[in-house]
């Protein structure tokens, strides 16, 4: 099935998880945050949410940084 992260579109089998996903990315046990239908879901529930054809999933990734003295 066809669903767009962050604005390109993938492949994926049917019945994956938001947790697959970001495994698939990368990003597990990573700070992101992620959106599904411009929803942001909560952490715990990545597992549990399913994705569906033509989905829409937005993941960030938090980048530690700042400015030096």
């Amino acid at each position: 099935m066809k669903v767009h992260v962050n604005g390109e579109t993938k492949q994926y089998a049917e019945n994956i998880t938001v947790a697959d996903i970001v495994n698939d990315l990368g990003l597990t046990n990573k700070r992101i945050a992620v959106e599904l239908n411009k929803e942001i879901l909560p952490f715990n529930s990545y597992t549990q949410t399913h994705v569906n054809s033509e989905d829409n999933l937005e993941v960030v990734q938090a980048i530690g940084g700042g400015q030096e003295d």
